[in-house]
């Protein structure tokens, strides 16, 4: 699945040499899919009780209130019986009232960590709760087939949704079609979503159009709006600048586990791997060390980018670097235009990994 990178004159400090994510080209079989669909690593041991909410923003601590009640209501029979399989059962009517949260609000306001904690809270055993980001749940849908995925999550208490991709339309309408059919079962949902192409401005909150992209869906979600300031910057210190080419090849050699690849190289990888394999792409990677990064050269390439970062952040990966700051990596016009919330999500995780991966070279 991986192969030793060449040592390209430099002598070995470890025994192996690093690893390189271009050399990995993973198949994710469909089992594996639904099995992942947990929390990911990074937010295996969060609760509501652990977020931190900012004091000068009440709707922080206001949407903790909210949440943990919506999964205290969880707690009784699945809507339509056991919440196992019903070969003989009625078709259950529909719930009538909203069956589903949408948590509203910009990058870095730790909506993840409360639709994980929400996840976590919900008082069923985790074979029937699902916790999967927009683009694993098509990648579902495309590996099972529509219908055998109503079967698979139709018995589900909670089906979470994280970065509901509200830019592809044709996604948005399959998945609406599965949620509908999710919620006549009885299975509850709760969602967070990126912004519309168009939408400007990080301060514009995307309730309103993500509850007229799920059209019918809307009276089954409550928006919850959480206001604030990205948390991951929140009294810390800026963003480590980037190290020599040597420093991080000599870090990549030191540690076991880690990747070394030079960064166009690796973007030119991601257009060979479907986004929803970036995940495995990172299995058993301990640090991705990068040399070269530079701005990206357009948009589809940006956006690879942007979801290999999330990964590399749900997956606590530091990530070593020699070239140019994580703040330089999209262009003015990248910044200013629909995808702006996305590139500053991605911005904001990455400087994030690099502080993590600071002591890397001091070793």
């Amino acid at each position: 699945m991986s192969t030793s990178l060449s040592t390209s004159g430099r002598p070995p400090i470890a025994d192996a040499g690093p690893q390189a994510l271009c050399a990995r080209e993973p198949r994710v079989p469909a089992e594996r899919l639904v099995a992942e669909m947990v929390p990911p690593p990074r937010f295996d041991s969060v609760r509501f009780d652990t977020y931190n909410p900012d004091p000068t923003q009440p709707s922080q601590s206001e949407a903790v209130t909210v949440l943990s009640g919506f999964a205290a209501g969880l707690g009784g029979a699945h809507a339509s019986g056991s919440g196992k399989r019903r070969w003989f059962a009625r078709k259950p009517a529909a719930p009538s009232g909203p069956r589903g949260v949408y948590l509203d609000g910009g990058y870095g306001v730790g909506k993840t960590h409360l639709l994980a904690s929400l996840w976590h809270a919900t008082p069923a055993e985790p074979a029937l709760k699902a916790f999967g980001t927009f683009v694993e749940l098509t990648n579902l849908v495309g590996a099972l087939g529509f219908q055998q995925t109503v079967q698979t999550l139709g018995g589900h208490r909670l089906l979470c949704i994280d970065e509901f991709e509200l830019d592809d339309p044709g996604d948005t309408v399959l998945v609406s079609s599965l949620l509908s059919r999710l919620v006549e079962q009885g299975v509850a949902l709760a969602a967070t979503s990126n912004t519309l192409p168009g939408k400007l401005g990080e301060g514009r909150f995307a309730s309103a159009d993500f509850l007229r992209e799920i059209q019918g869906l809307s009276a089954h979600f409550r928006p919850l709006r959480i206001d604030g300031q990205d948390y991951r910057h929140r009294g810390l210190p800026d963003a480590p600048a980037p190290f020599s080419d040597e420093q991080v090849a000599k870090a990549a050699y030191a540690t076991e586990g880690a990747s070394l690849d030079d960064f166009p190289g690796l973007l030119e990888h991601l257009a060979r791997v479907h986004p929803s394999r970036y995940g495995a792409l990172t299995d058993g990677i301990t640090a991705v060390c990068l040399t070269d990064v530079g701005p990206v050269p357009d948009q589809s390439t940006a956006l690879r980018l942007v979801v290999l970062a999330d990964r590399l952040y749900d997956r606590e990966i530091p990530v070593l670097a020699s070239g140019v700051p994580f703040d330089r990596l999209f262009s003015e016009d990248m910044l200013n235009g629909g995808y702006r919330k996305k590139y500053f999500r991605a911005i904001s995780r990455l400087t994030a990994l690099a502080r993590d991966a600071k002591p890397l070279v001091s070793q």
